[in-house]
């Protein structure tokens, strides 16, 4: 079999090996990933591997270590820190162990160095999902825990004596830190080599590219100059005026209908083409081998095959060879078309210069430079000029000057005139009125028309005093339409501000009548109380004063007149803030001591209801406000938590700084609100009426004064509940010092 030429195999190979490329580079990178993603997934193993056994290894030790202390030492805190101090290997400590020892009850008794706050906690709250640890010790093996809200391994071991577990435990974000630093290097480094290549690869193909394309170019360009020639009607010709002998490119052939040839032509068949008026080639070839003519340019006519004569316009340069040969190179363009066009052009002039003296306006023509153009008889008439004062190309300037000088001109304006466009109105001195409209063309030069409007202007006044009276009475319809606009805009207000004013007079009723619903049975119970126990005592019914129901009574007559004064108190500071005259100061309130002493006064109702109380605040919390009304605020809002929250349950208390402001949030776990009682809360004398508030005591009052109390010293408050699940009442005030961060924090809490 006969093999084809190495030029074609070579054509045949770039291809294949053009396709085959990028398939290699990807399956090399892909390749790479995967090995390395192997060895990185194999790595990670041996390191989980490894913290596995050293838990398991120290968790045999410390247990080993406790079996070998001395029963005698009965303090559990002592035993806890020997086994710390000593058991564990110092590589686990400096590798971030953390080691939790607990008592029997599970509380933490001690623990490494930088974890003390888990001193005294329990081990299931610290560690989520130990509890298999607590229970089996080293049986549990290694397990995964949640250790601060983050992921960890731990393992444990039971101990003896007053100890009761003691739990290891790995966080695993220090523990793969130098695996992910590794996966982040090895991730970095295969980027880097992929964008290599790949740029390798597009630089390949760009060039590979550049070189078809340059060899589709050179075999094209022969074909578009025959295509550009042959469309443009346009041939090259070279005459070789040494020889007597012409070329011609295939596309004059077409231009003259002559069928194409491969040679040459003699000079002496060209000449008979050219028509017989427009010169000949011998005088011109004398000139050009005398070296008078340098170039040639000229129009003639040639006769086609059937005989009709085009017009060509011919280009062409002298060039001698190198043997000195004298060669006129150039091309020859079909130009009948536009000879053609000129003929009916110069006719076309001919009739628009007829037709301009024939029109009954006055015409006038200027160029760019504002020189003369053409005019027509009725222009020199109008403006009294000679055929001298208008010859092409005078001045506008000179022929203004010698024109007749019109009496009065108005300019006149319309929304219709395009962008260069004006047109003015001209009164002359024989009393007759000319309309002069004026368009600047895309060249720069202007046309101007003259129309006689004068029986247009007497029917034009007549036509205006016409509309005077017309807009007189427009007018009067105008006011008297706008008057009734007014009116109606006034009686629609007015509409709008008495619904406006309704609405306000039955909420106010309607908050007024819940007002005296509660009101009238909450000032009915005491006030019922005071006046039987009174009478009582009065009649001395049980005996002598000294009967202790007697002092029982007191007591309850006392109660009674104290929440009567509350509930006085508090309309009476409703009332001052609605009304505008609660004054409230501007100073430096510490936070945390108005905290201190609000908890004092709720501690006996928390007591009775055996709740657990629990504030974390800064040790030192500058507030700009009011003390007093801040203390009522807290006051009001835990005696709220309290008095909601069912017997032996929990109220929190956090403030902390958040984005330049000081925020109070106190969560309780008590009955909660409903959702469509939420929009309602916090306005004055509206509660939550339901099956567990209503025995509850009070007003309303105290949560919308601690509202509004928050509102005027510039803070704002927020609350989320629900039902069964508690209510968390958060507001913010301003800081004293916006800077001021604390170093430390105040933690109290308190099982009531």
């Amino acid at each position: 079999m006969r093999l084809p030429p190495l030029g074609e195999r070579v054509e045949t190979f770039e291809p294949a090996l053009r396709t085959v490329i990028p398939y290699l580079v990807v399956g090399f990178l892909i390749m790479l990933a995967l090995t390395r993603v192997v060895a990185l997934l194999e790595e990670r193993d041996n390191i989980e591997d490894r913290a596995t056994n050293e838990l398991r290894i120290a968790a045999s030790l410390l247990r080993a270590e406790d079996a070998a202390l001395d029963d005698g030492t009965a303090d559990g805190k002592t035993r806890a820190h020997i086994l710390i101090t000593s058991a564990l290997p110092l590589f686990l400590k400096s590798e971030g162990l953390v080691a939790l020892v607990s008592d029997r009850d599970g509380r933490v008794i001690d623990t490494t160095p930088g974890f003390e706050a888990h001193l005294g906690r329990d081990l299931e709250a610290i560690l989520d999902g130990s509890q298999p640890l607590v229970v089996f010790g080293e049986r549990a093996g290694v397990m995964p825990v949640t250790m601060n809200q983050r992921g960890a391994i731990a393992s444990a071991a039971l101990l003896s004596g007053p100890l009761g577990t003691v739990v290891l435990a790995r966080d695993e974000n220090s523990l793969y830190s130098e695996w992910r630093r590794s996966v982040s290097f090895d991730v970095t480094l295969f980027s880097v080599t992929a964008l290599v290549l790949l740029a390798i690869l597009v630089g390949y193909f760009r060039q590979a590219t550049r070189a078809s394309t340059s060899d589709r170019m050179l075999a094209d360009q022969h074909q578009r100059v025959d295509t550009a020639l042959s469309r443009g009607r346009c041939g090259l010709w070279d005459w070789d005026l040494s020889r007597g002998r012409m070329y011609w490119s295939r596309s004059m052939y077409e231009i003259l209908g002559m069928a194409p040839r491969d040679g040459v032509l003699p000079f002496a068949e060209v000449a008979k083409l050219l028509h017989p008026d427009d010169g000949s080639f011998f005088e011109f070839a004398r000139q050009i081998a005398s070296g008078d003519v340098g170039n040639f340019e000229r129009s003639f006519r040639m006769r086609r095959v059937d005989g009709q004569f085009l017009w060509l316009r011919a280009r062409a340069e002298v060039v001698r060879n190198p043997d000195n040969e004298i060669h006129l190179i150039g091309v020859a363009v079909d130009v009948s078309e536009n000879q053609i066009l000129a003929r009916m052009t110069d006719e076309a002039n001919t009739r628009l210069q007829n037709a301009i003296e024939n029109i009954s306006e006055s015409f006038v023509l200027w160029d760019a430079e504002d020189r003369l153009v053409l005019c027509n008889s009725k222009y020199q008439e109008v403006f009294g000029l000679t055929d001298g004062d208008v010859q092409a190309g005078t001045p506008f300037e000179m022929v203004r000057a010698r024109a007749r000088k019109p009496i009065e001109e108005r300019k006149l304006t319309s929304p219709s005139f395009v962008l260069g466009e004006r047109a003015a109105e001209t009164l002359l001195a024989d009393g007759r009125w000319l309309q002069v409209s004026e368009r600047r063309m895309g060249d720069g030069s202007h046309v101007s028309i003259g129309t006689d409007v004068t029986q247009l202007k007497v029917h034009q006044e007549r036509l205006s005093d016409s509309e005077r009276r017309l807009m007189a009475t427009i007018n009067d319809l105008s006011a008297a339409r706008r008057d009734a606009e007014a009116k109606a805009r006034q009686l629609a207000e007015l509409n709008r501000n008495y619904l406006i004013e309704k609405d306000r007079a039955e909420s106010a009723n309607q908050a007024k009548t819940t007002f005296l619903a509660n009101m009238s049975h909450e000032l009915r119970t005491p006030l019922n109380a005071i006046i039987g126990f009174s009478e009582i005592m009065h009649e001395e019914s049980f005996g002598p004063i000294g009967n202790a129901k007697y002092t029982e009574y007191a007591a309850d007559i006392h109660q009674s007149g104290h929440y009567l004064l509350k509930l006085i108190n508090d309309i009476l500071d409703m009332s001052k803030i609605e009304a505008g005259r609660m004054a409230i100061a501007s100073e430096c309130v510490d936070l945390p001591s108005i905290l201190a002493e609000s908890m004092k006064i709720v501690e006996v109702q928390a007591a009775a209801k055996n709740l657990h109380l629990s504030i974390e605040t800064p040790a030192s919390l500058p507030l700009l406000g009011d003390r007093r009304a801040t203390k009522q605020i807290l006051l009001n809002l835990i005696a709220n938590a309290v008095k909601f929250t069912n017997a032996n349950g929990e109220v929190r208390i956090r403030a902390r700084m958040t984005d330049g402001a000081a925020v109070i949030t106190i969560v309780d776990d008590g009955i909660g609100i409903p959702r469509s009682a939420l929009k309602s809360l916090g306005r004055p004398f509206e509660q939550v009426e339901n099956e567990l508030t209503r025995t509850h005591k009070g007003t309303g009052l105290g949560l919308a004064i601690a509202r509004s109390l928050i509102e005027l010293q510039g803070g704002r408050m927020r609350i989320a509940s629900r039902p069964g699940r508690g209510t968390a009442i958060s507001f913010t005030l301003p800081p004293f010092e916006s800077e001021a961060v604390p170093a430390a924090e105040l933690r109290y809490s308190q099982a009531a």
